[in-house]
């Protein structure tokens, strides 16, 4: 099949620029969101038509992507009379960027299978700056057959793209993400803390320890700004403890200990209930200091 109209179902800081990115490569495009507003905001800015439900927006679509909150929001534009599958015409492929929990994967591509639609999980990685910049890495779950269909439709927004498996893996390899952030994020804020300590410049230990086997990309985009105390922006920890909710209870389906993702955890679950949950996930050092 040959992808010429698509719909986007989620227009929140991800999924706003993503479509952008869909209708600047030609592809007609229709968009969807729950804040009408926001999606006659997203026609102005790009050619496309704004739809009124998400059904609307899938009907004549080969691909509809949806980038929403959690489970229980994704559950709310794919089924029901107004729903995705309500207007996804058989043969087509709905693909959730959303993260979600391996389990909602599953039941999604059962339920479009029974309409002889196609289904791959594809969360995303790399945040706002990676989708405005059209430089996301998508993890994948699905059949290889649907995933070489919109690889080339999903290459508009993304630097990197990977097959995981079966449906359900891309969202398991998302998880995995989560827990090396934060690990990481635990280990740099323990860092800027002795160094601060020390006295040392946070500018050129970041300039001098980037480029080694210490360097990543929490280092280079985070560091400064932890050290300068400036967290009102990025990826919120209110979506970082959703996430990390699923990494958990994925990991008590194989008896597994994650102590220190558990240690995070508890420590975003204090700066909740310090009214920090809108922050930026390097807040964590605040924890640390307290």
């Amino acid at each position: 099949m040959e992808v010429k109209n698509v719909a986007f179902v989620g227009l929140g800081v991800m999924g706003y620029p993503m479509a952008g990115y869909l209708s600047k490569a030609g592809y007609n495009t229709k968009v969807f969101n729950r804040t009408l507003t926001k999606a006659e905001q997203w026609q102005n800015d790009y050619q496309g038509i704004a739809c009124e439900t998400p059904k609307q927006a899938a009907q004549e679509s080969d691909v509809v992507f949806v980038c929403v909150g959690n489970d229980d929001d994704v559950r709310s534009v794919v089924y029901g009379e107004h729903g995705i599958l309500a207007g996804l015409k058989p043969g087509a492929v709905l693909v959730d960027h959303t993260t979600t929990s391996a389990e909602l994967a599953i039941e999604l591509a059962n339920a479009a299978q029974s309409q002889g639609i196609q289904f791959i999980d594809a969360p995303v990685s790399g945040g706002q700056a990676g989708a405005e910049n059209g430089v996301l890495t998508i993890m994948c779950g699905g059949e290889p057959q649907t995933f070489e269909q919109i690889k080339p439709v999903m290459d508009c927004y993304a630097k990197q793209m990977t097959l995981l498996g079966e449906n359900g893996q891309g969202q398991r390899c998302k998880m995995v993400n989560q827990i090396c952030i934060g690990g990481v994020l635990q280990g740099l804020s323990e860092a800027l803390l002795l160094a601060e300590k020390s006295g040392l410049d946070i500018a050129q230990v970041v300039d001098t320890l980037k480029h080694g086997a210490a360097g990543s990309w929490q280092m280079e985009n985070r560091a400064t700004t932890m050290a300068e105390d400036k967290f009102d922006f990025g990826f919120a920890i209110d979506w970082m403890r959703k996430d990390l909710g699923f990494c958990l209870q994925e990991a008590e389906r194989f008896n597994l200990e994650l102590p220190l993702t558990k240690q995070v955890d508890q420590r975003y679950a204090e700066l909740q209930q310090q009214g920090l949950g809108r922050m930026d996930t390097s807040v964590l050092i605040k924890a640390l200091k307290s």
